[in-house]
């Protein structure tokens, strides 16, 4: 017996309340904008530049340790993650630590590089700083700006791939939900002020790429449906396509939840920021694709004899090649 989270054969009708969905995004995107014009986000140290230190000991790396080693000298935030590599030595335990810049320069002193060796040893014994680099502020500024250019160019390209394989109205239509799944995802990490780094603009861009699948999975359906049923109109067009993929949008968002969350749990708090972005780009991405892009494309329109001539194209090339 195989496990159905969605019954067959459902009737629900998605437009009969549109507006309220519309306006329940409007209202979110705008709670979301909002808080990022007044608190901004709360930037990691890839964004806000600091100092980048790879140690190297021979026990095994014990995050935990490190962390309570570290906090007494009231560094701020402080990052720590372990290096795994197949070429490493048995006893070649490697650990990367970010600070994030002080207040009277970029990077921390000399004095204090010795200061947090000296707090390190009592926690591994022998540990040795491999390397000490800084991020400046200017650096770091230029990660943002390639960040914005980044995902932007990502939701350019979606609307011209749309446009080019349905019609302008669907591309828009899914431009649409991407931005609006982008701006809620920005809009909660500067709610919550969640620490925002550069795994966060990867899972921005992941998430630009689920959300879009599941968009482009309803209008093919759309458009085959469109050819389909001629004489019904565009909004039981929809509601039908949108029914029909019901249980495969539903079971994908399920199953990759599963693992987030998963994660999310056991992960620890190195990925915690970057699972959290692909748990709520999901949530939204699902709901983006099924509410925003489909009443976008409802309220815009699709000109009916489109399919005729999608028809007709294709025949004339099936001639050609006859």
């Amino acid at each position: 017996m195989r496990l159905k989270l969605v019954p067959e054969g459902t009737s629900f009708d998605f437009f009969k309340r549109a507006k309220l969905w519309l306006g329940i995004s409007a209202l979110m995107m705008v709670v979301g904008f909002a808080s990022f014009l007044l608190q901004g986000l709360n930037f990691g140290i890839d964004f806000r530049g600091g100092t980048t230190i790879r140690t190297e000991a021979a026990e095994a790396v014990d995050v935990g340790a490190y962390r309570d080693a570290i906090a007494p000298l009231d560094l701020g935030d402080v990052s720590i993650t372990e290096v795994f590599d197949p070429t490493f030595e048995e006893d070649q335990h490697v650990a990367m630590i970010r600070i994030q810049a002080q207040e009277d320069g970029e990077a921390i002193s000399g004095e204090m590089i010795e200061t947090l060796k000296t707090s390190l040893d009592a926690a591994a014994p022998g540990i040795k700083f491999v390397s000490v680099e800084s991020v400046g502020p200017k650096v770091s500024g230029e990660l943002i700006t390639t960040a914005v250019i980044a995902v932007a160019l990502a939701i350019a390209a979606v609307l011209v791939y749309i446009w080019l394989r349905f019609e302008w109205q669907f591309a828009l239509g899914a431009v649409a939900a991407l931005v609006h799944d982008v701006v809620l995802t920005i809009g909660v990490f500067s709610e919550l002020q969640i620490k925002f780094d550069l795994a966060i603009i990867a899972a921005l861009l992941t998430i630009v790429g689920y959300s879009l699948n599941d968009t482009v999975v309803v209008f093919d359906r759309v458009r085959e449906n469109l050819r389909r049923y001629k004489k019904k109109d565009l909004a039981e067009v929809l509601n039908i396509s949108i029914n029909e993929t019901l249980s495969r949008t539903v079971m994908t968002s399920v199953t990759t939840l599963l693992a987030l969350i998963s994660l999310y749990v056991l992960g620890g708090d190195v990925i915690r920021g970057f699972v959290f972005a692909m748990i709520w780009g999901v949530l939204v991405g699902t709901y983006s694709s099924v509410f925003v892009a489909s009443t976008i494309l409802l309220k815009l329109g699709v000109k009916r004899d489109w399919s005729k001539q999608a028809n007709t194209t294709g025949n004339q090339f099936s001639n050609i090649d006859a």
